[in-house]
């Protein structure tokens, strides 16, 4: 570090101590924002698990039943009776309050469940077969919300990773190196002022004895 082209004043110390303070207040407050964020990412990680499993259970119940009512309807009245159903999955941008910060989310919907067809035209396996999959895409939907938090969450932890490693690595340790430097160079110059003072005194004492 080129820490010998600033010049070892007392005003440059002080300018550097409040560099130096500032940059451990900020060191404290990101290490307090990572462990925050470290925290809520978990949370958010246990849920994805806990939707991946809900998902995967509702899978399995899901295709038997889809499989069970092609078999008792068949391909061509089944392909028919999805033709009224409404299965758009609705998602939109909203902002959700996590660890004290304002994050995009997304919000996902589907159609309400409802049946319609009329009982004349279904069996009920069609009707299960409904039910199941609107819950399906209910998990799915609200995985989507969940996922899109994590990865925000994870991109700003990785962005006050890179600033507390910032100050950590670089920032502090630098301006430390600047104020040992000014510091030891203007105790230098004092011990340089008194041992000149020494010898002048010393001097006016020899020429008045003379």
């Amino acid at each position: 570090m080129a820490v010998r082209n600033i010049a070892p004043t007392k005003t440059n110390l002080r300018r550097e101590k409040e560099t130096l303070s500032l940059a451990l207040e900020g060191y404290e407050l990101l290490e307090r924002k990572r462990e925050i964020l470290v925290m809520e990412l978990m949370k958010r990680v246990d849920e994805v698990k806990i939707l991946e499993r809900e998902i995967s259970l509702r899978t399995t119940t899901a295709y038997p039943v889809l499989r069970a009512m092609l078999l008792a309807v068949g391909r061509e009245p089944a392909r028919r009776l999805s033709e009224g159903i409404d299965s758009r999955l609705v998602a939109r941008e909203k902002r959700v309050q996590v660890a004290g910060m304002a994050l995009y989310s997304l919000e996902a919907s589907v159609p309400p469940r409802t049946l319609p067809y009329s009982f004349a035209n279904s069996f009920a396996d069609c009707d299960e077969t409904m039910l199941e999959f609107t819950e399906l895409m209910s998990l799915i939907a609200a995985m989507a919300g969940v996922r899109s938090v994590v990865w925000r969450l994870a991109k700003e932890l990785k962005k006050t990773q890179r600033r507390v490693n910032a100050l950590e690595k670089m920032v502090i340790p630098e301006s430390r190196e600047r104020k040992h430097f000014i510091e030891a160079a203007l105790e230098e110059r004092e011990r340089e002022f008194l041992f000149t003072g020494k010898l002048l005194k010393a001097r006016r004492l020899k020429e008045n004895e003379a």
